[in-house]
């Protein structure tokens, strides 16, 4: 697991590298974290193509157990894709809840990830 790190206005952030799903267990989030965390980020990019495809499915739990995770240890998430394609109503409104806090987005693309872990 590769994170690149880069400096914003409010501090460290880390982002995934990797073409392929690396995020298939709770284990792969929390060595991410920690990883991010040791080397001085704490807030992370990763991109949709990263997760396992049942963290998009909230009746597996999956989605669930991570965000608790960040929520947890405090340390800010952006999740970069295209959510408009996924038609579960209950997974839209969990993405628009998770926008109007102030620790998990789900965005577009990178300028925006950056733009909502900066506030």
């Amino acid at each position: 697991m590769e994170l690149q790190l880069f400096e914003t206005a409010s501090g460290s952030v880390a982002v995934l590298i990797g073409e392929k799903s690396v995020i298939n267990t709770i284990r792969d989030a929390l060595d991410m974290m920690g990883h991010a965390d040791y080397i001085g980020a704490r807030s992370i990019i990763i991109y949709e193509h990263q997760l396992a495809k049942e963290f998009f499915n909230l009746r597996s739990g999956f989605a669930g157990e991570i965000l608790q995770k960040f929520s947890n240890y405090q340390m800010k998430l952006a999740i970069v894709g295209d959510f408009d394609r996924y038609e579960s109503n209950a997974l839209q409104a969990f993405i628009f809840e998770c926008n109007r806090g102030k620790g998990i987005f789900f965005v577009k693309d990178k300028t925006e990830a950056i733009e909502k872990l900066d506030q």
